[in-house]
């Protein structure tokens, strides 16, 4: 059978026995796009612009720069409790830590989720059930208050203590304010409470996450 050769208003099309050529891909699209809508269907394609914000940070390493180490430090000396909110990929409060470390504090390193009760475990002798198999008695230890303890081990060169609770957004409000005024029960302490996460690092004072107002903090002293 002959090929047969067809066309379609003025457009010759390809033969039936052509078909197995390899033709380019934009070929087969320019021959099958006709009509009066040929001109239209390039023209819906719209270029879409993604803009990037560059800043001083961009060149200098702002992953390693933070320009608000200063403020950092003066707002934990003026507050004495502060609840910080770091990027959920982490790393980036090893920066405000070191920095503290630095002007001379020690830390106590503590999770919300096993702390207990704040004010017995830190300020108080409280007691501890060691987990058991089964088989064994259940026993009762009793340890000395974590702040009291560390405080009595600080060396003389040392500016302070900070009480660094990570996941302390399972605290509730009540232990949230006795955070908040722990400083000026032990004036020595400091204390930072991760109180969630955000975009980027930021902080506030803990007394204004607690709900602990200025005249509160004045009876409580």
């Amino acid at each position: 059978m002959a090929a047969a050769t067809c066309s379609f208003q003025g457009t010759l099309l390809p033969s039936l026995n052509d078909t197995h050529k390899h033709l380019p891909l934009h070929s087969i699209k320019k021959s099958t796009t006709i009509g009066k809508n040929a001109h239209t269907r390039g023209s819906t394609h719209k270029k879409t612009l993604t803009k990037c914000s560059i800043g001083l940070g961009d060149f200098i390493g702002g992953d390693l720069v933070k320009f608000d180490l200063g403020q950092w430090l003066s707002d934990v000396e003026e507050h004495k409790a502060l609840a910080i909110y770091s990027p959920h990929e982490g790393g980036y409060e090893g920066r405000y830590l070191n920095r503290l470390r630095y002007q001379g504090y020690q830390f106590l390193s503590l999770s919300a989720r096993g702390l207990g009760d704040p004010e017995t475990t830190l300020t108080k002798f409280h007691p501890v059930c060691p987990a058991h198999v089964g088989k064994q008695p259940i026993a009762r230890w009793y340890f000395p208050p974590e702040v009291d303890y560390r405080l009595s081990l600080l060396p003389p060169n040392a500016k302070g203590l900070v009480v660094w609770i990570i996941e302390a957004k399972v605290l509730s409000k009540a232990e949230l304010q006795f955070l908040a005024i722990l400083p000026s029960l032990r004036p020595g302490v400091r204390v930072i409470a991760e109180c969630g996460n955000w975009r980027k690092f930021m902080w506030t004072p803990l007394k204004e996450i607690a709900g602990l107002s200025a005249t509160e903090e004045q009876v409580s002293k």
